[in-house]
């Protein structure tokens, strides 16, 4: 299925870059544009809804590699500095030296993907004000640690009485916010899960 649909999206938007290379007329930019948004917006539903999938079929495997969280959180900045700079958002870490330099084992990738839909999801939902990545070092001992991450933002907020379905599938807060705000209503319950996969 992944080779299937991934196929002829890579195909139409590798044909609408090179488009955009030819010199095309400001009319023509806005069209090859759209194409483009529209190819990265099917290709993160489709990424979802493979990861869902695994998941559920319990064939996704976590990776045991070595990494910092500083780094993690260096590459989440430089992903979306941009994108909080455009809304006049301040984004910013919070995490001690001593979580950010502690080499930690487990599956940075998916961490940061976790991290990266939560991010996204303060941005979206923040008009004014910051949005802080935060590591806090909870207990440990001689062969593991819990760290407990969080998103903090100034944004809309969720009304309590919403927060229990935001982690089913194809749900969000508010269904008019799709139309606002897009979105999949997958992403939360990705992380949900990815977080319990980890423990």
């Amino acid at each position: 299925m992944s080779h299937e649909i991934r196929t002829p999206l890579n195909a139409i938007t590798g044909m609408a870059y090179l488009l955009m290379r030819e010199s095309p007329t400001p009319r023509q930019i806005g069209r090859l544009q759209r194409i483009d948004t529209a190819g990265r917006h099917l290709t993160e539903l489709i990424n979802a809804i493979l990861d869902l999938a695994k998941i559920e079929a319990e064939k996704l495997t976590l990776e045991r590699t070595e990494f910092k969280v500083g780094n993690l959180f260096s590459n989440i900045l430089s992903l979306f500095q941009d994108q909080a700079t455009a809304k006049d958002l301040e984004l910013r870490c919070d995490a001690e030296e001593s979580i950010a330099a502690m080499p930690l084992v487990g599956d940075p990738m998916r961490l940061q993907q976790i991290l990266l839909n939560l991010v996204s999801n303060a941005i979206k939902f923040t008009d004014r004000g910051m949005v802080t990545i935060q590591a806090r070092q909870l207990s440990s001992d001689e062969s593991s640690c819990t760290i407990r991450f969080a998103i903090i933002d100034t944004g809309i907020g969720i009304p309590p009485e919403t927060q229990g379905r935001l982690f089913s599938t194809f749900e969000q807060a508010d269904g008019s916010t799709t139309r606002k705000y897009g979105g999949t209503g997958l992403g939360l319950a990705i992380s949900q899960r990815l977080a319990r996969l980890m423990g």
